[in-house]
């Protein structure tokens, strides 16, 4: 189809979107999200049609889920086009976002398309000061502690985007992310989710905040090594990660890994039947964990 058919579809489309028709909304949007699947040309043929970006923000907050989830597609497909995620992420259309993942009126289709538009938009650098000064960050973290498994994996995946600026780490631990997550990786059974849990604590690790946040919690080394022992080698790396950090961080904790029988044979089994990267980062920790123990042995009285 040529281009100039495109953009008279698009604007048919657009005519129809606007009618006080549900019918008629349904069928624009359709053609909207068919369109911009997968061709680049079509999401910036949309998003230069006056006003369209607009007018699907505000069909994210429609009372039908149908037209919901519909123009949030729309806008996620347009997302995709990298040049259109700064245009894309206007404050009307975060606070829309916003009341969609922390409402719990909306279908769960919207809510994980919301929390998937969030974290492509995020991608761009640019974009993750804006979710925080739109407070996303604590929504999606009291929005965390109420989900299930079926949602959870998509709000984490958009928080792990956002706090890879440090503002928005400082935000999501005062907000409570480290118990949060720490709760879901207890809690859950499903090992995409532990993991991926695991994986925003270890991006949250990389700021003091978040090795305060962590090093505050009672029996941290003992939970991870509960992970190490037990769980899938994505939810392994992620302890393992960790671990490396709180360790680089603070002797006390290694001291408090000695203190654990099992750590050393965990980490030891690991370093021969882990993934190649668990393998390394359990080699790693028994480095670390062999340096502080010769330190102590050497400050240890010596008989006469």
């Amino acid at each position: 189809m040529s281009a100039s058919r495109i953009f008279d579809t698009i604007n048919e489309c657009i005519s129809l979107v606007q009618s006080d028709s549900h019918e008629a909304q349904e069928k624009g949007l359709q053609t909207l999200a068919a369109i911009t699947k997968v061709s680049p040309q079509n999401r910036t043929l949309l998003a230069q049609t006056e006003e369209a970006i607009p007018i699907l923000a505000t069909l994210t907050n429609a009372s039908s889920p149908i037209i919901q989830t519909l123009s949030l597609l729309i806008l996620f497909n347009l997302s995709l086009n990298p040049d259109l995620k700064q245009s894309l992420a206007d404050m009307e259309t975060i606070y829309y976002l916003n009341s969609l993942i922390s409402s719990s009126s909306y279908s769960l289709d919207s809510c994980k398309l919301a929390s998937s538009l969030i974290c492509s938009l995020a991608m761009h650098d640019k974009n993750k000061a804006k979710f925080g000064v739109a407070g996303t960050v604590q929504l999606l973290v009291k929005a965390i502690k109420g989900s299930g498994d079926s949602d959870a994996h998509h709000l984490m995946s958009s928080l792990a985007e956002l706090v890879l600026f440090h503002g928005n780490c400082t935000l999501a631990v005062r907000a409570g992310a480290v118990p949060v997550l720490l709760q879901v990786v207890e809690n859950t059974e499903n090992e995409d989710v532990a993991g991926t849990s695991l994986t925003v604590l270890g991006l949250l690790a990389r700021f003091d905040e978040g090795l305060s946040g962590l090093k505050k919690m009672n029996q941290i080394i003992g939970s991870m090594l509960s992970v190490l022992r037990g769980r899938s080698l994505l939810s392994k790396e992620g302890a393992a990660d960790i671990l490396i950090r709180l360790f680089d961080d603070s002797e006390e904790c290694v001291r408090e890994a000695l203190m654990l029988p099992e750590f050393s044979s965990v980490l030891a089994d690991l370093s021969v039947r882990g993934s190649a990267r668990v393998r390394d980062k359990a080699d790693l920790l028994m480095r670390k964990i062999a340096k502080v123990s010769s330190q102590e042995a050497n400050m240890e009285p010596t008989s006469l």
